[in-house]
């Protein structure tokens, strides 16, 4: 393999691992409920992962449901390009609530340089380096600290399962926040301009927008906004697509890509108590944030009390009860 060829290999393996899609929008809202074919089911189940029989969070009580009781729901993507496929780096995180009173969600993206404890190793890091000491399991555990909320559900998607779902969907539209330029992924890779408003993207075009970060004046909090524009554009897409036809396709995709611990006929029961869910339904939060450098390394240091605001925000969509907080109180005393 000459030179070139091992540096396209290099490029595609750096962005192969990028989250900016829900097991839920793939399986419920694009009507999963509608398939009917064995072959179809078999093909999505492959990305079932329960991490090695995690029933429920260590601060439930009891086991929850997404038909059925308020959950959480952990976004992951994961860049595994410098370690050959082992724990890379998340490239971004986002929490989803739903709760299935208010039928509501609330979208919280997790800037991936935010300085936080990594559960497991007592030191302080960036968030995203907690996949990188142990995997799927200290990134919830990180996040669950964090947040002080139970984490319920996982999924992590692949790169090419953004692409290829939004390919299916006919692309997506998108509200540009200023003009810039960016590129698409290798190969085939080409300069795409962004322009201010409206803009109708197509899968590698969204992956585009949604990756660039050093043209936004915000930054990763630029961009986790950018993640959040595209999520509810998938919503209203998939929502508003008759996507029947397609749902061989999309059920291919996601068995291939996207791992998760939520199991389809969850997915299912969830389409079948929501068929009617849209994008009003999602609020989108966030805390305030600086960066900062320390030992020449430069850290999105979270503002607490704006933290602890969105803590409640979530504790509160999530119905945790006293009873909750004292499974909360006592895992911090064996802590």
């Amino acid at each position: 393999m000459n030179r070139l060829a091992v540096k396209k290999v290099k490029k595609k393996r750096k962005v192969r691992k990028f989250v900016l899609f829900t097991f839920i929008i793939a399986l419920g809202l694009i009507g999963f409920g509608g398939y009917k074919f064995y072959q179809t089911y078999t093909a999505a189940s492959k990305s079932y992962n329960d991490l090695g029989g995690r029933e429920k969070s260590n601060l439930r009580e009891e086991v929850v449901t997404i038909s059925k009781d308020p959950v959480s729901i952990l976004l992951m993507g994961i860049e595994d390009y410098s370690t050959e496929g082992v724990n890379g780096r998340t490239d971004s995180l986002m929490l989803i609530t739903f709760n299935p009173k208010d039928e509501r969600m609330k979208l919280l993206s997790i800037p991936r340089d935010t300085y936080v404890e990594i559960v497991g190793r007592g030191t302080m890091d960036k968030i995203n380096h907690a996949h990188v000491f142990g995997g799927k399991e200290m990134t919830i555990d990180t996040v669950e600290k964090f947040l002080d909320i139970p984490v319920d559900y996982y999924a992590a998607v692949d790169f090419d399962a953004f692409i290829e779902i939004i390919d299916i969907l006919g692309g997506i539209t998108v509200n540009v926040p200023f003009d810039f330029e960016e590129k698409t992924m290798a190969p085939g890779s080409r300069w795409v301009q962004f322009y201010e408003g409206p803009m109708e993207l197509n899968g590698e075009e969204a992956l585009a927008f949604a990756r660039m970060r050093k043209q936004d004046p915000k930054g990763d909090i630029g961009r986790a906004e950018r993640q959040q524009e595209i999520i509810k554009a998938i919503v209203d897409k998939a929502t508003s697509f008759n996507t029947i036809t397609k749902i061989d396709d999309i059920a291919e995709t996601i068995g291939n890509n996207i791992e998760t611990n939520m199991r389809i006929t969850e997915g299912l029961a969830f389409y079948k108590a929501y068929p009617n869910f849209s994008p009003s339904n999602i609020d989108q939060i966030k805390f305030e944030s600086h960066s900062e450098r320390m030992d020449g390394i430069v850290y999105e240091i979270a503002d607490e009390e704006s933290v602890e605001e969105v803590r409640q925000i979530l504790k509160q969509h999530l119905e945790l009860t006293d009873s909750d907080e004292n499974v909360f109180a006592n895992e911090a005393l064996e802590e």
